[in-house]
């Protein structure tokens, strides 16, 4: 998800709060050009209906992006009751209602059959392409694309609040490729009635929390470069959870060379990821087979 363009020199992540209304394209975008950055991209799409944690990858920080892409993700969202739609959130046409409403203790009581690695159908207004189109295309055109079930990890589903009959706030914690819409959908059903997502904010994507998250307007409103890279969060950010190993400078000049180093005592047994580094600078990503560290991705930093 990244584009290259001619621009400035920079590198890290804009952890962004992204507006309800604004794609995650056109998202990117205005962060791009604020900072005139010659890269972008983004570790995961949000829908226009959504808002949160939109994390954007600037320079050298867009070769990270599939770490984030691939990692969990949490969200809240507004369950409400008694309408399915086109789109399985609240911006679609109203395809059936029904008058049932699950009492609370009825409706917490069947979460847990959803967490765990469950089967979910994507909505047929997704980015997902069949044969070779858009699954959105075909159901804006009319041609009702079959969309086949596929397995998701649901890490955590919890009932945060239920203001009233109609509406459920939830909080999910999900693993990658998870609908939120499908979710909702599915849990309505469970329950014997239908419903669609009606609010959804994430709040995290892996390393990347709401708490750390900046709006347009203030960063817009920081106005010129300097003030803006006070924003950036290191490259490595997404890298957090791999371990770290400490090179010499002679094995960065060999990984900076597409070379492997070797070091049979320290490599670990089985084939991992790691990521090299001096001091804090961000060096490469190496993956080890138990006798030497080969670079697998170099960082110009």
């Amino acid at each position: 998800m990244a584009r290259k363009r001619g621009g400035n020199k920079v590198d890290g992540w804009v952890v962004l709060d992204k507006p309800v209304g604004l794609g995650s394209t056109p998202a990117v975008a205005r962060v791009r050009r604020l900072f005139g950055a010659a890269k972008a991209g983004h570790g995961g799409t949000l829908d226009p209906l959504a808002d949160g944690v939109l994390p954007i990858a600037l320079g050298e920080a867009t070769k990270t992006v599939p770490f984030v892409m691939d990692g969990a993700k949490t969200y809240r969202f507004t369950l409400a009751f008694g309408e399915a739609r086109t789109t399985d959130d609240r911006e679609g046409e109203v395809t059936e209602r029904a008058e049932h409403r699950p009492d609370t203790a009825t409706l917490a009581a069947v979460l847990p059959r959803f967490v765990g690695h469950i089967q979910q159908v994507p909505p047929a207004y997704s980015a997902l392409k069949i044969d070779g189109q858009r699954a959105y295309d075909l159901a804006r055109a009319g041609k009702a694309p079959e969309m086949t079930p596929r397995t998701v990890e649901i890490h955590r589903l919890e009932l945060l609040d239920r203001p009233d009959p109609d509406i459920a706030h939830l909080v999910v914690d999900c693993g990658k490729g998870t609908y939120i819409r499908s979710l909702a959908r599915d849990i309505a059903l469970a329950l014997g009635s239908v419903g669609h997502v009606s609010a959804l904010r994430r709040t995290a994507a892996g390393r990347f929390t709401e708490a750390a998250a900046i709006s347009l307007p203030k960063l817009e409103a920081l106005g010129h470069i300097p003030a803006l890279f006070g924003a950036l969060a290191p490259v490595a950010t997404a890298l957090d959870d791999i371990p770290a190993l400490a090179l010499t400078e002679a094995e960065e000049a060999r990984l900076r060379h597409g070379q492997p180093i070797f070091r049979p005592g320290d490599a670990p047994p089985e084939p991992s990821l790691l990521r090299a580094e001096i001091g804090d600078r961000l060096v490469a990503l190496v993956q080890s087979d138990g006798v030497s560290f080969r670079p697998v991705r170099v960082f110009n930093l």
